[in-house]
């Protein structure tokens, strides 16, 4: 095994440089391990297979996601986006993130989270209570499994909520996931999903614009949140 994380650690280190030197300055990367650890389900598949869950928790992933970018040049922003399962509208992945709350904000070197709170299935928003001052969490409030419109109220309240517990410039928002996890697409149509995208940056620049009503770019970068035509 540690010829394993060697050579994947290996692997991020130049994978990283080749992106950085092709101009790249903004890097996100998708980590579904970390979002399974939120979850009592996968903790016991954990267990049965006889691996210890919390030595994965707070020691080997912290340990190996930040050897997977040591060195990171300081002007290349790293962001972390924690899949909860969104194949074809799916899911796999819940729970709250109060039990890796603490790890994930204080222990892993990235400079924003991008994290999937559309539905009841993430919790509540306590656990930013743990983010630190330098770091950004983008809020996944828009659903891109689903093609219903979520309300620009609701979005803005749920916006709110998560401001009690960490400030609101730290705060951003997105899909929580992408459009095109596999090659069929999740199950909307272009035209929904444009429709997401476009009430995200309506409430962003609501929310986070400045008095001349200009973006200040609280939409974070959408990644891999492009659309894509479903078969």
């Amino acid at each position: 095994m540690d010829l394993f994380w060697t050579d994947i650690t290996d692997a991020y280190q130049k994978e990283m440089k080749s992106l950085y030197e092709a101009g790249c300055r903004y890097l996100q990367v998708d980590d579904p391990p970390m979002a399974t650890l939120c979850g009592e389900k996968f903790q016991d598949m954990m267990k049965a297979r006889g691996d210890d869950p919390q030595h994965a928790l707070n020691e080997l992933y912290p340990e190996m996601i930040n050897r997977a970018f040591a060195n990171r040049p300081p002007s290349l922003h790293l962001a972390m986006h924690l899949c909860r399962g969104n194949n074809q509208s799916g899911w796999f992945g819940e729970g709250s993130y109060d039990p890796i709350a603490d790890v994930l904000f204080n222990k892993i070197n990235v400079d924003s989270y991008f994290l999937e709170y559309e539905t009841a299935r993430a919790g509540n928003f306590e656990p930013l209570r743990f983010v630190p001052k330098n770091k950004t969490v983008v809020l996944g409030l828009v659903s891109s499994k689903l093609p219903q419109l979520e309300s620009k109220d609701m979005l803005k309240r749920r916006i709110d909520e998560a401001a009690k517990y960490i400030d609101l410039d730290q705060l951003a928002l997105s899909p929580q996931c992408g459009f095109a996890s596999s090659t069929e697409g999740n199950r909307l149509s272009e035209d929904e999903q444009f429709a997401k995208l476009r009430l995200v940056v309506e409430v962003a620049n609501e929310v986070w614009g400045d008095k001349t009503g200009s973006p200040v770019g609280r939409s974070e970068n959408l990644g891999d949140r492009r659309p894509s035509s479903p078969r």
